[in-house]
């Protein structure tokens, strides 16, 4: 039995997502971010099962093709999005799955990677697609206004400095073309004042210039939709977020898709209306959060957070 981590990656709540998935022989799964494969790793290693799993990574891809090699017809690797799971799939025959499992978080292989832009901690190149294809991050800050810039930065990096900031963005690149995360990050730490958190004053720009480049919340709402559509009775979404935007998008999602979502007032008329049947439960009815162990040994898993959903093997009338 192979270990269930790989060199450079280590899976969050790696237990907690087997314990919701509960891998059982025979069943079909989905690995909806490969990424290095820890979890598909450890799937595969409790059950005698299947799994196809997607990235849009083409390195991720190509690390996987050992993994795939060592468990030879039980792991299908495909390269795309993870929004567009039902297309990738049904293009190889699946049409419904047991369980699905999304690590929203980025690969510690992309993050560690100078070349691919995502960190400010290693310069390098200021990129920062998970995939080939689009507009870079450096593309995005050489060519939108100030006020398009401020907006990104705000809406996905929750900045409250957004315009002085991208105001600084602004007049440097008349100097100069931005071109690398260093540089990018030097121009936003001199326009911040000190945080006393120790927090990088660059750390939310650089979350959300990747958030816009990688449309990955437009990319989450989309694959939760196609995830539970393509769900058999009994099967199992569980999702690992690591920061707000995500966790509320998710937690939405499942409340609203088991019948959760707050009703209207009694003074409102929708509330004449009979009340939905619900084909899904929650499996977690609050976030699942590691402990101090694991959040000590991998300090990433610290803002992690676990939900799951379950398709009923019949519908529930909601209450």
């Amino acid at each position: 039995m192979m270990n269930a981590q790989a060199p450079g990656h280590i899976p969050v709540l790696l237990h907690e997502v087997l314990d919701v998935l509960a891998p059982r022989a025979g069943e079909v799964y989905l690995d909806g971010t490969f990424g290095g494969g820890g979890y598909t790793r450890a799937i595969l290693d409790q059950a005698d099962c299947t799994i196809w799993a997607i990235d849009r990574d083409p390195q991720a891809i190509a690390r996987g093709a050992a993994l795939a090699a060592h468990y030879p017809g039980c792991l299908h690797l495909v390269e795309g999005r993870f929004g567009d799971l039902m297309a990738l799939l049904e293009a190889h025959g699946v049409a419904s799955l047991d369980g699905v499992v999304l690590d929203l978080g980025v690969s510690s292989f992309q993050i560690d990677d100078a070349a691919r832009g995502f960190s400010f901690r290693n310069d390098g190149p200021l990129d920062m697609r998970m995939g080939a294809d689009g507009p870079s991050a450096a593309d995005l800050v050489a060519k939108l206004p100030a006020e398009e810039l401020a907006d990104i930065l705000y809406q996905f990096g929750e900045e409250r400095q957004s315009r002085r900031i991208a105001r600084a963005i602004v007049a440097a690149r008349t100097e100069q073309p931005i071109t690398t995360t260093g540089r990018l990050a030097e121009i936003i730490r001199s326009v911040m004042p000190p945080d006393r958190s120790g927090i990088h004053p660059a750390t939310r720009s650089f979350q959300a210039l990747r958030i816009k480049v990688n449309d990955e919340l437009g990319e989450i709402e989309r694959a939760l939709e196609q995830a539970i559509r393509i769900l058999r009775p009994g099967g199992r979404l569980v999702v690992v977020s690591f920061h707000s935007l995500e966790d509320r998008i998710v937690k939405r999602f499942m409340s609203e898709a088991a019948g959760q979502a707050p009703g209207p007032s009694r003074y409102d008329p929708r509330g004449l209306i009979p009340a939905t049947v619900s084909s899904f439960s929650l499996v977690t009815r609050k976030a699942v959060r590691p402990g101090d162990a694991e959040t000590s040994a991998n300090p990433r898993a610290r803002s992690a957070r676990l939900r799951a959903l379950r398709r009923l093997d019949a519908p529930e009338i909601a209450a």
